[in-house]
């Protein structure tokens, strides 16, 4: 009973503390305001110490390789793994918006105006891969940036050799003193989510019963099902029954926090804790997390297909022509991967959605709307969507 206790003992005060917030959210939404800032607080500090972690945790990895081959195959194995696992997202949701159609989405819908962005293309680009000062790339706002940043000085520092040892050891060193930072930060989740959950409950909660009710519905049914479904099969094909009972036993941490915080970024430290317990490589493992917290989003994957539906269904056109399918993959990997790396990208994804299609601009709140909705769940499956995806390129990558 006692080691029960200490193995569980984080995910019983974690569940303890966002079943309270959920009541408080209920029940007492006037007290929302009150106990958000305890919620606020944690996230910051999260926020925080992950972007170093990231930074040490990729340049660490890449610096401890000793094989340029497995570096490389790593990098290949990791890319293909991403874009398969979205495209079955992505046709797993056509399936079953085909298998269970809504009918024609009526109702008023609050607009919703965006700024539009001044920069071109080419400034996007730009920003997109670097930044103009260094002090720039430790902020979240400009995480693939930062990604580009460790690989090149990971790669350098392997390249530096004996001189570059030192540097070496730095690194190593950064790595686990953010880790254990970070650690020691995640023992007040249960009162940062808590509080957090509140919050969501109490904002969240009353729009899911009103216009897009069934949409919602379709798409929390969709990814409960592909979150155990298959995720249990990808973890089953990686490493058997002792994957899929490894990858459970420990995903339930993870799983929490990406619902309590709506934020991928937030929960990777509970995913590379998790990937460590698994049994994943450190080198495989922070590797595939970070970069996966940016550019592998399986919630997003399944969040785009079901706007562009129900887009369709507002103006009356036919979702499943084979033209318009096609294009619907082309933009959900472009959401999922490309767009994740970009600051507020997903709002980018949905006005190319809008441009590709020629749709009328009244189906931009709608899919603006159904994009923020969907959140708690979709985070959820792009956040635990990286543990799978790291233990299949362990399968398939082996590092001593």
């Amino acid at each position: 009973m006692n080691e029960v206790l200490k193995n569980y003992s984080g995910i019983i005060f974690l569940l303890l503390g966002i079943t309270v917030g959920s009541f408080v959210g209920i029940f007492a939404p006037q007290t929302v305001t009150y106990i958000k800032p305890l919620g606020d607080i944690y996230l910051n500090l999260l926020f925080v110490s992950v972007v170093p972690l990231v930074f040490f945790a990729v340049a660490n990895s890449i610096s401890s390789l000793e094989q340029q081959s497995k570096f490389g195959k790593i990098i290949l194995t990791m890319s293909f793994t991403f874009l398969l696992f979205i495209l079955i997202a992505a046709l797993f949701t056509i399936f079953v918006v085909y298998l269970f159609p809504l009918n024609s989405i009526t109702g008023s819908t609050a607009m919703i105006v965006e700024e539009s962005s001044k920069e071109n293309w080419g400034d996007r680009i730009v920003s997109f891969f670097t930044v103009g000062e260094f002090t720039e790339l430790f902020s979240r706002k400009n995480m693939l940036a930062l990604l580009i940043f460790a690989f090149l000085t990971g790669s350098a520092t392997r390249k530096a050799g004996e001189i570059g040892k030192p540097f070496k050891l730095f690194i190593a060193s950064g790595y686990e003193v953010m880790k254990e930072l970070l650690l020691m930060i995640m023992k007040i989740a249960p009162i940062g989510l808590g509080a957090y959950f509140a919050y969501q409950v109490s904002t969240l909660g009353p729009q899911l019963f009103g216009f897009y009710a069934k949409p919602l519905g379709l798409y929390y049914i969709a990814g409960i099902v592909y979150f155990f479904v298959f995720f249990s099969l990808y973890a089953f094909l990686s490493n058997g029954k002792t994957g899929f009972s490894s990858f459970w036993k420990n995903a339930v941490y993870p799983s929490l926090t990406a619902i309590s915080t709506c934020s991928s970024f937030a929960t990777m430290p509970a995913n590379l804790v998790a990937a460590s317990k698994i049994g994943i490589p450190s080198s495989i493992a922070n590797l595939v997390i970070p970069i996966g917290t940016t550019l592998h989003k399986n919630g997003s994957s399944m969040s785009s297909i079901i706007k562009i539906y129900v887009a369709f269904q507002i103006i009356g056109r036919d979702f499943f022509e084979p033209s318009n399918l096609l294009l619907a993959l082309a933009i959900t990997v472009f959401v999922s991967i490309v767009a994740g790396g970009i600051p507020n990208g997903g709002y980018i994804g949905e006005m190319l959605m809008i441009s590709v299609y020629q749709l009328p601009q009244e189906a931009i709140p709608a899919v603006i709307i159904i994009g923020t909705l969907v959140d708690p769940l979709a985070t959820v499956l792009n956040a635990v969507g990286d543990i799978v995806a790291a233990m299949f390129v362990n399968k398939f990558v082996k590092v001593e």
